[in-house]
């Protein structure tokens, strides 16, 4: 298992998510629309894909992503669009 070290930096830009999806919330927007990135953890749960789907889908290109400081960044629109352009009709 792989230990991850949470920085101060870390703490506070949760805090400051945390703050923004309250006030969004009591606004009536809903909280992905706020949200410009999401992390990996994010993008499996709204997709419901396992760790290894999310990799497959960044290798062939299917998912544009941005890594930074070993973290992996994804645009909310892109995901957005790739579940629309995988919607079927009936």
């Amino acid at each position: 298992m792989a230990t991850e070290i949470i920085t101060k930096e870390d703490l506070n830009e949760f805090r400051e998510l945390l703050l923004n999806d309250f006030k969004a919330i009591l606004q009536g927007k809903p909280i992905a629309e706020n949200t410009k990135w999401l992390k990996s953890y994010q993008v499996k749960n709204m997709l419901k894909i396992s760790p290894g789907t999310l990799q497959n889908l960044r290798v062939n290109g299917t998912i544009n992503y941005t890594k930074i400081g070993g973290i992996l960044y994804y645009k909310y629109e892109d995901i957005q669009r790739l579940l629309e352009g995988n919607h079927k009709r009936k």
